[in-house]
């Protein structure tokens, strides 16, 4: 019997003190900020690459579904708050999307030089 109560005690006393390192990361509102102005300018130079003709409307639209993912991906995201790994997740999205844009612009496909 003694052996139970010792094992349960020891039990309860690992799980009521978790280290700080495996609780969960929440992210400072700042940052979160940060990811929709992000966002937000994204589809901004998409917008105004289509109405400069630097992309075409086929490119645009396909930059835009991407851009309208990642701010569904952001909502769904943040209804728990974010975590470090889904930051991550989010910046790389970013910046793919991002690098895409940047790649359409300078493809020449259907511009004169």
């Amino acid at each position: 019997m003694r052996t139970l109560i010792l094992t349960l005690a020891a039990a309860s006393a690992a799980t009521g003190s978790v280290p700080a390192s495996a609780q969960t990361w929440r992210l400072q509102p700042q940052a979160q900020t940060q990811i929709r102005t992000d966002i937000n300018q994204l589809q901004s130079q998409i917008q105004r690459a289509a109405q400069r003709r630097t992309i075409s409307q086929r490119e645009a639209v396909a930059l835009r579904r991407q851009s309208v993912d990642l701010r569904r991906l952001l909502n769904q995201y943040n209804r728990n708050g974010l975590s470090r790994q889904e930051v991550t997740n989010l910046e790389l999205r970013i910046n793919r999307v991002r690098q895409n844009l940047r790649l359409e612009r300078r493809d020449w496909n259907g511009r004169r030089r």
